[in-house]
């Protein structure tokens, strides 16, 4: 007996079978931005992963943040859905192109639970009637993108300006 591993297997085959009841796999999806990828995203991640079988992560799209969260990304979002295809809780990564895509998610991918971090609280209620149970989970308190972009320019600032590029670093100790 050929055994494949889970990661392999077509969405299409998973959603086909689940509809006709040959597979009982728990499907669970979050959603995010992903940029400056940390541990705290790691630590969603696994905890979202521990609620299910199949990890479905839907990565906002550069136009998706600029357009509707006035949001810019320093990697693209094929950058950030490479570096999320990395981390060993994710099974698949999909595109968010919209607010409204959450709900008909819930139906395209047959997911039984909705995760997010808790700063989203009472937010994502709605998708309840959608059939599913949404979960809101901490956030990792000490570590967030927000606080990194922030902590990166304070300490890089010199007169009120960033001051990162090596070509004003001296590295002779003469």
């Amino acid at each position: 007996m050929h055994i494949i591993p889970l990661k392999s297997l077509p969405v299409l085959y998973l959603q086909r079978t689940k509809a006709k009841g040959e597979f009982s796999m728990k499907r669970v999806i979050t959603y995010g931005t992903y940029d400056l990828l940390h541990y705290g995203h790691i630590n969603l991640l696994k905890r979202a992963k521990a609620l299910g079988d199949y990890l479905i992560v839907a990565i906002s799209t550069d136009e998706f943040n600029w357009n509707s969260k006035q949001k810019k990304c320093y990697f693209t979002y094929e950058q950030r859905k490479a570096l999320v295809e990395s981390v060993r809780y994710v099974d698949l990564v999909i595109p968010e192109e919209s607010w409204e895509q959450k709900k008909s998610d819930m139906h395209e991918y047959h997911i039984d639970t909705f995760v997010i971090g808790d700063d989203w609280e009472g937010k994502f209620d709605f998708l309840k009637d959608e059939g599913v149970e949404v979960v809101y989970l901490s956030r990792t308190p000490e570590i967030s993108s927000s606080q990194i972009k922030k902590d990166l320019y304070d300490a890089n600032a010199v007169d009120g300006e960033s001051k990162t590029s090596h070509d004003e670093i001296d590295t002779n100790p003469k």
